[in-house]
């Protein structure tokens, strides 16, 4: 029997961004909740000099405090992203469509896209697997992609298996079908993906999901009293404080 959502488990007062810390079939996650017709999600690259932000302080002494922030998918050396970078409506690195090496190139992947409001489609967070974004692309006016999708309509990504060894610390952000909910998850422990997509699935009740990293996982969480730190990074996602409701 599929165990009773988290959604429907964890009591508390309606917000539209809250983080907090859960645990699903024995596993420590924390969690951000965005209310992604309500608070403006963004992403965040590069500095006004150019140069990747690398880190949420850096962010925050440019664009000033974030209410939640978490790394963003995949970057190179450089910390370019691997695939798709649009921000503020602005492509900033080409889609990556065929298959290739390691999680990123684990098919089918996809990518997180935000849509803004009057953009011609429905404002909110979607996740999106690549082929269909390619088939009808939606007006996102952020963008990052990433992989391997953990969920896609609810299906579990096909390579994973139930009885897998690998596990690692990961990070990932689950949507609903109308794009109105998004939660990014990072697990506190090692977990496999089909753990990490059963999270999403069925502890959160989102019908799909993408894995944004593992080793470089990170949060900045106020709320809670926590900003990871560690090694520069390349895209980060994010609510600015000053444009987060009450």
């Amino acid at each position: 029997m599929r165990p009773a959502p988290l959604l429907a488990l964890l009591a508390g007062p309606a917000a539209a961004l809250t983080c907090e810390a859960v645990t699903f079939e024995g596993l420590p996650y924390t969690l951000c909740e965005v209310d992604a017709r309500a608070e403006p999600i963004r992403l965040f690259l590069d500095d006004a000099a150019g140069e990747p932000f690398g880190g949420f302080a850096a962010v925050e002494a440019e664009r000033g405090p974030l209410a939640f922030a978490m790394n963003a998918g995949m970057y190179h050396a450089d910390r370019r992203p691997v695939g798709l970078y649009v921000e503020e409506g602005e492509e900033l690195a080409p889609l990556v469509a065929r298959p290739g090496p390691g999680n990123f190139g684990m098919v089918p992947n996809g990518l997180l896209c935000v849509v803004g409001e009057g953009a011609g489609a429905a404002p909110g967070a979607y996740v999106l697997e690549t082929g269909d974004y390619l088939e009808a692309p939606p007006p996102c006016l952020f963008a990052t992609q990433s992989g391997p999708l953990l969920l896609d309509g609810g299906a579990i990504h096909p390579r994973f298996l139930p009885d897998s060894t690998s596990r690692k610390r990961r990070n990932g952000v689950g949507a609903s079908e109308d794009g109105a909910r998004a939660v990014f998850a990072i697990s506190e422990a090692p977990v496999t993906f089909w753990e990490f997509a059963r999270l999403f699935r069925d502890g959160l009740g989102l019908p799909d999901a993408l894995y944004l990293d593992g080793s470089v996982s990170r949060l900045h969480a106020p709320a809670l009293g926590r900003s990871d730190g560690g090694a520069p990074m390349g895209p980060i996602v994010g609510v600015l404080a000053a444009d987060a409701g009450p």
